[in-house]
């Protein structure tokens, strides 16, 4: 047996719809005064956005060039030297949500555009931050019972210690999550930092340096190896520095204090520090080279970075947008008032498929 669907019959529809118009005009003005009241109670917030290109070099490339630079001091590098690169642009988002890099970010020094008072970034979540007239309403009673109970949670800026964040940092890293965001478009490799913030000049100043911070990581991480390294050489070559004067002077004082003898022990003496004197040279020499090799090596791994978007104060806020939370709360309050209309006057079934 078919189910019969009986049709939408627009004509009584609009004539139910325009039975309670009045009802629309109450309905939709209510609403239209509350989504003011709601929108006109949140903060404006500014966005700020950083984009970086990261210099992309592959291993076969950085080992040629080593390569080419070692054979001009007579060594020799192995195909398998150079290794490969551990930290990929794609996980820079990862880095930046960790706890010791948000956590970095609490004593950054920052002040509001309009003002020259100087504070940290985490004072200034902490204390500065603008809420809406509801948000402040339901949080004052919780405020002032942990005041009255003395929980207080009493930070020392000078002590983070991201291994154990108290509850405060813990809530500030979250406000950090939301407002410090870092994608990378896996096509182009193109870093885009974007920084939250409900005043221009922060935002801005904040996007700044989390941008520097993160090229300085990245070129920690990526030279770590060959300036340790190049501090061993350095402490090698120094040595061997110190080791070729001695023997050269030894050999000079001997020279000079034994010109006039001719005893055989006497020139064996100074033929042995002669050899001494070239030995310890030709240490001296190569320990040189290395340490030019170390030097270059450290140049080699130093990413380059493309500043292709740089931090500006923003003029126009980023949010949030009135105009269309009114529409949208209009077009609820309509929706509303048209289910309650329809089901009063009977004219519902047909929309849900009913006879």
């Amino acid at each position: 047996m078919e189910r019969k669907v009986r049709k939408i019959d627009y004509g009584a529809v609009f004539g139910a719809m325009k039975k309670h118009k009045r009802l629309y005009l109450k309905v939709l003005s209510v609403a239209f005064v509350l989504a003011c009241i709601f929108v006109l109670g949140l903060p404006n917030y500014y966005r700020c956005e950083v984009k970086l290109s990261p210099e992309m070099t592959t291993s076969r490339t950085r080992s040629s060039t080593m390569s080419f630079l070692a054979s001009q001091f007579g060594v020799s590098l192995g195909s398998g030297s150079m290794g490969s690169e551990a930290l990929f642009p794609t996980l820079y988002p990862d880095l930046m949500n960790s706890v010791d890099f948000k956590a970095s970010l609490f004593n950054v020094p920052i002040h509001k555009k309009d003002s020259t008072r100087i504070m940290t970034y985490y004072d200034y979540l902490a204390k500065e931050q603008k809420s809406s007239w509801w948000g402040a309403i339901v949080s004052a009673p919780f405020k002032a019972l942990g005041e009255l109970i003395g929980t207080k949670d009493t930070i020392d800026q000078h002590k983070v210690d991201p291994f154990m964040l108290t509850k405060q940092q813990t809530r500030i890293v979250q406000v950090i999550d939301r407002k410090v965001v870092c994608s990378v478009d896996k096509k182009t490799m193109v870093i885009t930092i974007s920084v939250t913030d409900q005043d221009p000049l922060i935002a801005a100043t904040m996007a700044d340096t989390v941008k520097n911070r993160l090229q300085n990581f990245i070129t920690d991480y990526r030279t770590k190896k060959a300036r340790v390294d190049l501090e061993y050489n350095r402490k090698l070559f120094k040595e061997a520095k110190a080791r070729y004067d001695k023997a050269r002077q030894l050999y000079a004082s001997f020279s000079d204090a034994n010109q006039d003898l001719i005893l055989q022990s006497a020139r064996t003496k100074l033929v042995d520090l002669e050899n001494e004197m070239q030995l310890q040279f030709n240490n001296y020499n190569a320990v040189a080279q290395q340490l030019q090799l170390s030097e270059a090596k450290v140049q080699e791994d130093t990413p380059a970075f493309t500043t292709l978007q740089s931090a500006t104060v923003p003029v126009k806020k980023a949010g949030p947008a009135r105009t269309k939370m009114v529409l949208v709360f209009l077009f609820l309050a309509f929706l509303g008032t048209t289910v309650y209309v329809l089901r009063k006057e009977k004219q519902l079934k047909p929309f849900l498929g009913l006879h």
